[in-house]
């Protein structure tokens, strides 16, 4: 707190006072020039007009700082490895939820060189906060089944009721068990995941989410009610609550625009993915993508995010900087796209074939279909890992 009877001291006054003023000018002329800069090749488009990642400051106490505050997802960028992580052999993780096991599949070969025993019903493979560990979600048999990506080896599990999908806070306190059937987030210490608070939900099916630029809330879809959840990070409270605007709705993923203005929720009974304002959370408009639309991914240099449509077999693309739909591919001979990521270097679009048994790799320059693979019955939420980022918010791999 200042000291009000200090006497001012005029001359720093004065030379604060004249920064202020040279902090205004240069801003006016930012805003005021912004529509003759040029795009540099082999960088993501920029308008110079855009305005920073809204609320990424004051963040989420222990929440890394953004390394870019025009763009989440700057630190995604090809091959940027943290350390812990760049030694990890490169393997597409798979769970099958009909076989209670997990594929592991060499991208080079695109051949499964390994199948682990898991639980019962796995349902996504998660890489961790920490990035150290991939858990995965045992739905049904009420565990976490611990993957060392360093080796392949499986751990011991750990129990944790209806672990229908997982995440983690930005400031890696809590892990977030979505517990779908249970209609409960369970936030839990993120290493032992012992239970730190239960928060009950007064909606059907939580299921997938993603965090503000600020960490301070998150955005939850309930695929069997249609409904989405904001919720105070912080206070692990639920601050938010709407009813999506169509009859049978049945949100999926979620996902934030690079620029933090935008959110994404992917409804696959709407046929398309709703945009809606996370801060104001007022009521969404649906772009319609596809049949089935499930999957949401960000392409590695931040321009695109790739929907998968279940229901038809297509990835549809979208466009961040003009908001609209630019084309859509078609997995050679058809298929069930659902849930994946990317590659390292971003080239290759890993998804799983969910009524298929089988996997898709996808040419993210062409939209070629690489490869598809058997695995087991019911391949869900695979995981490509590693993949770049400093930590891991959750679900497939959301990396920031």
């Amino acid at each position: 707190m200042a000291d009000r009877n200090r006497t001012p001291d005029r001359p720093r006054l004065r030379a604060r006072h004249r920064a202020a003023l040279l902090t205004v000018a240069c801003a006016l002329v930012a805003a005021g020039c912004g529509s003759g800069g040029t795009e540099r090749a082999g960088q993501s488009p920029r308008p110079v007009e855009r305005a920073p990642v809204k609320g990424a400051e004051p963040g989420l106490p222990g929440m890394p700082p953004l390394l870019d505050e025009h763009d989440l997802y700057a630190a995604d960028r090809p091959g940027r490895l943290a350390p812990q992580v760049k030694d990890f052999p490169s393997r597409i993780y798979v769970p099958n939820t009909g076989s209670d096991t997990v594929s592991v599949i060499d991208p080079k070969t695109y051949k499964v060189i390994d199948t682990l025993r898991v639980g019962v019903q796995p349902q996504h493979v998660v890489p961790s906060w920490d990035l150290k560990t991939l858990w995965v979600n045992n739905n049904r048999g009420h565990d976490l089944t611990p993957i060392d990506p360093a080796t392949g080896k499986v751990g011991k599990p750990v129990k944790v009721h209806d672990p229908y999908n997982l995440y983690f806070t930005p400031n890696g306190k809590y892990a977030v068990v979505m517990a779908s059937m249970d209609r409960q987030l369970v936030f839990r210490d993120p290493h032992t995941m012992e239970i730190r608070k239960t928060l009950p939900v007064n909606c059907g099916g939580v299921n997938h989410a993603d965090f503000s630029p600020d960490g301070r809330y998150f955005i939850v879809s309930c695929e069997f009610s249609g409904e989405l959840l904001k919720v105070d990070t912080e206070k692990m409270k639920v601050i938010g609550q709407e009813k999506l605007p169509f009859e049978g709705a049945m949100p999926q993923d979620v996902k934030i625009s690079p620029d933090g203005r935008t959110w994404y929720v992917a409804d696959m009974m709407a046929d398309g993915i709703w945009i809606l304002n996370g801060d104001t959370f007022d009521r969404p408009k649906l772009l319609p993508t596809g049949k089935g639309a499930h999957g949401l991914y960000v392409s590695r240099d931040s321009r695109y995010m790739y929907v998968s449509n279940r229901g038809e077999g297509t990835i549809s693309r979208l466009d961040f900087r003009t908001g609209a739909l630019i084309g859509k591919w078609r997995i050679r001979g058809g298929g069930s796209p659902d849930m994946g990521g990317l590659s390292t270097d971003g080239k290759v679009l890993w998804l799983s074939g969910r009524y298929n048994s089988e996997v898709y790799a996808l040419d993210t320059r062409t939209g070629r279909t690489l490869a598809k693979i058997p695995v087991g019955q019911g391949p869900h939420g695979l995981a490509v890992y590693p993949q770049p980022g400093r930590y891991s918010l959750g679900h497939t791999g959301i990396f920031r």
